[in-house]
């Protein structure tokens, strides 16, 4: 039997159909969607959302985000029954094709602190085609300022490049908005991790 070539790209596209398959709709259930809430979680809801640009500020339409973080105590999940009890998962992703302006937006509850010397946060990693490697970044809040100040992660940051770890807060309708837009390269390239 003659096997044929296998694609050299690795990553994308084919996240979208392994790991985001409801979202591109495909007949397959995505294990960890964009909501990590049901009705009963508590905490204040909120909505997570923005744009991967590459170096030009263009936006990336086949990039996908994984996010993780604590719920509203600031006590990460470890077991299914505390996620069957609170319908908080923890963990979701979401990818940015399936927008018309190419945007990810995830449905979750605003993390608690984790201990009292931490800022609230949100773990992120982008996969996109072209990266062989995902890249790792946190997600800190504009209405956390005294938190913020003292978070030995954000603090070992340079300052002048803190800006591009905070999410901004807006209210409409109602509804609890932080935005956050990851620039994977240029002058407002976002701080990532090496882990």
């Amino acid at each position: 039997m003659k096997l044929g070539q296998t694609p050299s790209q690795t990553v994308g596209p084919y996240f979208a159909y392994g790991l985001t398959p409801e979202q591109y709709l495909f007949d397959y259930r995505s294990w960890f969607p964009p909501v990590l809430v049901g009705p009963e979680t508590p905490g204040e809801f909120i909505h997570l959302t923005g744009q991967v640009l590459d170096g030009k500020g263009e936006p990336i339409n086949d990039a996908m985000l994984e996010i993780a973080h604590a719920n509203a105590d600031g006590k990460f999940v470890s077991t299914p029954q505390e996620v069957a009890e609170s319908g908080f998962t923890g963990f979701g992703r979401c990818g940015t094709g399936t927008d018309p302006q190419n945007r990810y937006t995830f449905h979750t509850i605003k993390p608690g602190a984790v201990s009292p010397d931490e800022a609230p946060y949100i773990n992120v990693i982008v996969t996109m085609r072209g990266m062989l490697v995902h890249a790792f970044t946190r997600i800190y809040f504009d209405d956390e300022a005294t938190a913020n100040a003292k978070d030995a992660v954000l603090n070992s940051v340079p300052e002048d490049r803190r800006h591009t770890l905070i999410a901004r807060r807006d209210e409409r309708d109602g509804r609890v908005f932080y935005h956050f837009d990851l620039h994977m390269q240029g002058d407002n390239e976002t701080v990532f991790f090496d882990l």
